[in-house]
């Protein structure tokens, strides 16, 4: 199996062009998360562009977190085209369950593209896989514990075979998943779920370990969640007494920007069941 390391290693050679679909919330976080790990990011949401600007990229990410008709329309054309050449597609189903519209916008791009990674919460994975309809708004979510862990992989798994892709579900472990083995990680810091964008810092970050290594997109999932957790671990560790959550969020950029892959494979907290 490919390691971590030499996945991000990859990712500093080939520099690979990322098209983000994203939020306006953190489309600056997440155009800095990929310069910092060597990527170069593309933010471009017309319809009149978007699948263009796809063909000229070596990853997609559609990001939910600030809908509009236009922006699903750009996702559709993007997601399209770059399933017509073979370009790997993150999906980040923010908040789906918060809104019939969020949610039907999600059920939809499911159907009429194929991901190659679905990242999202436990609650928003549960709601696209049927389990729940409604959750309470986008920063809702249903937490990954000792006890919900056995059910949290399984859902993963099935969720895996039934759009054909790796699942990712973050939380205080995070799990990453296809139809055959998983991943959890035990990396990370709390101070990460008080940063607004951390999720789509990372969905940016896994599109750019696919680009560099799509032959094991499960491995290449697993890394970049491995990366932005040990970089969250880095970050916290770095803050001064005068401090918030926004110096540890630069901290953690920065984090990612200096990250080496050697030390990528000696910081992970992983288990492969």
């Amino acid at each position: 199996m490919t390691t971590f390391g030499t996945i991000l290693s990859s990712v500093h050679v080939k520099k690979p062009r990322i098209h983000c679909i994203t939020n306006y919330v953190t489309a600056n976080d997440c155009a800095n998360i990929l310069l910092a790990c060597g990527a170069s990011p593309i933010m471009a949401d017309a319809p009149e562009e978007s699948s263009e600007i796809t063909a000229l990229c070596s990853g997609l990410v559609i990001n939910l977190g600030t809908l509009s008709d236009k922006r699903i329309e750009a996702m559709l054309l993007s997601g399209k085209k770059a399933n017509e050449m073979g370009i790997p597609v993150v999906l980040d189903p923010v908040g789906a369950g918060a809104s019939k519209f969020r949610t039907n916008a999600a059920s939809r791009l499911l159907s009429e593209v194929k991901f190659s990674v679905i990242r999202g919460n436990l609650s928003e994975i549960k709601v696209l896989a049927g389990e729940r309809y409604t959750s309470h708004g986008v920063d809702t979510a249903d937490t990954i514990d000792p006890e919900s862990m056995t059910g949290a992989i399984e859902l993963a798994k099935s969720f895996s075979r039934k759009f054909n892709a790796v699942t990712v579900i973050t939380g205080e472990k995070d799990i990453v998943s296809d139809t055959e083995r998983t991943f959890i990680i035990s990396n990370g810091h709390p101070i990460m779920s008080r940063i607004t964008g951390c999720g789509c810092m990372l969905s940016s970050l896994t599109a750019a370990f696919l680009a560099a290594d799509g032959n094991e997109p499960l491995t290449a999932a697993a890394a970049a969640v491995c990366t932005m957790d040990i970089c969250g671990e880095i970050g916290a560790k770095l803050m001064k007494t005068s401090d918030g959550n926004a110096g540890c969020r630069s901290h953690i950029i920065d984090a990612v920007f200096n990250l080496r892959g050697q030390e990528l494979d000696r910081q992970a907290k992983i288990n492969i069941i």
